[in-house]
């Protein structure tokens, strides 16, 4: 059995994020120097969810990270692919919730917890196409697709300021996640 380890100050902590979008955001917090100082974080990009229980399981065994975390959508009902990334984590360290202590998400898209830097919005959907009127009323990103232009421009527009509005707004509204007890941030 792989067992999950605690974390002390001076932890080096291994984000694997979902895609592109994942990685830049948390990069671009970590730019911002809005975390805690006691920990060391290194961001993977998995460049998909498929590749997430891979990449894990690597990080796990081979990297000099003291613990291992995932950041990645849950996508929309049923969660198929997230309970499957799920599912991986857990068998792959034999305990049956091990990746509700691993596995930090938004529901139903990172999206949701990027918008909160500006305003109080729930999506109703994942979709890019159907989010990029609202990303734009907050950003004046104009026909966001998630292109690498596109993420800059968003991205550049995180401060520290409204990254404090996001991190107590999301603090405030805590709803039950699809599946069990799952640390995250989610809406």
């Amino acid at each position: 059995m792989s067992k999950i380890p605690q974390i002390f100050t001076g932890s080096r902590i291994c984000i694997i994020c979902e895609g592109d979008e994942e990685y830049e955001y948390l990069e671009k917090l970590i730019s911002l120097d809005v975390w805690s100082k006691e920990y060391l974080s290194q961001l993977e990009n998995a460049e998909g969810n498929g590749n997430i229980p891979a990449r894990y399981q690597d990080k796990y065994q081979n990297s000099s990270s003291d613990l291992v975390l995932v950041f990645c959508d849950t996508d929309k009902k049923p969660y198929e692919q997230y309970v499957d990334i799920k599912r991986k984590i857990n068998k792959f360290h034999g305990i049956e919730n091990a990746a509700d202590q691993i596995v930090i998400y938004g529901n139903p898209c990172t999206m949701q917890i990027i918008i909160e830097h500006w305003d109080d919005v729930i999506l109703s959907s994942n979709k890019k196409k159907k989010n990029a009127p609202i990303i734009f009323n907050l950003t004046g990103v104009e026909g966001y697709k998630g292109r690498a232009d596109q993420r800059q421009a968003l991205f550049s527009r995180i401060t520290k300021e409204n990254y404090q509005e996001m991190f107590h707004l999301l603090h405030l509204f805590q709803p039950k996640p699809p599946s069990s007890n799952t640390l995250g941030l989610m809406r």
